[in-house]
């Protein structure tokens, strides 16, 4: 075997696991109740969506979120996957200064695993747009204002390394009656995701294999002498 193409085979072969791709998946409905987020009701809503034809193995993703109306204050909102769940809005402006939160209504925002933290972002009144990290505050939403400033936080890189193929959960609830309804329009996974890496048996297997072949090729091309 030409050992410069045998090189090239075994290169290729441990490179697989450094090809990524970028997938992305848009959901605009139908939705359940239309899209519209019961007000004041602990229940919530939920869309689910099953994805696949994907790499196994996520490397970075990024949420965008489109809703319209409400008060954002009374927002909680969280994405789950494989046992995995990440709070993407945990009552937006609540803290110890503040314990009915933000008075905007609506979003138009994309999360990732940086970024400005979306708890103490304001629009002034009107949609919040932009990029965020997501809120990641690991509390329920009904906790006391102050322990909002203190919660732990859960980024979205939590979903690294995961199969992204399969159900995705988004789930939001207006935990606080009054302020309007909320009306999910859109939402988005943007996902980039690589092959399964090469296990360490298989890639000594295959330097073994190839150091072999060029050593018998070697002897093959080497002239005896007396």
């Amino acid at each position: 075997m030409n050992p410069r193409l045998l090189l090239t085979t075994l290169s290729l072969a441990l490179a697989l696991s450094s090809r990524a791709a970028l997938y992305t998946f848009t959901f605009s409905g139908p939705f359940a109740n239309s899209g519209n987020v019961p007000d004041g009701n602990l229940s919530g809503w939920t869309d689910s969506q099953n994805v696949g034809g994907m790499y196994e193995q996520v490397t970075a993703l990024q949420v965008k979120l489109n809703i319209s109306g409400g008060y954002n204050g009374d927002l909680y909102a969280y994405l789950s996957h494989d046992n995995v769940l990440v709070p993407l809005l945990n009552r937006v402006g609540v803290s110890s200064g503040n314990s009915f939160g933000s008075s905007d209504s609506g979003f138009n925002v994309t999360f990732s695993a940086t970024g400005a933290d979306v708890h103490t972002a304001s629009a002034g009144g009107g949609q919040l747009t932009g990029n965020y990290s997501a809120d990641g505050r690991t509390i329920s939403p009904l906790s006391p204002a102050a322990a909002f400033d203190t919660a732990s936080r859960i980024a979205l890189n939590a979903f690294n390394d995961l199969n992204p193929n399969g159900l995705w959960y988004l789930f939001i609830a207006d935990v606080s009656a009054g302020g309007g309804q909320a009306h999910v329009n859109s939402w988005e996974l943007d996902i980039a995701a690589v092959p399964e890496p090469i296990g360490p048996g298989l890639a000594i297997f295959a330097v073994s294999a190839t150091l072999g072949a060029l050593f018998r090729l070697r002897r093959k091309v080497v002239p005896r002498t007396n």
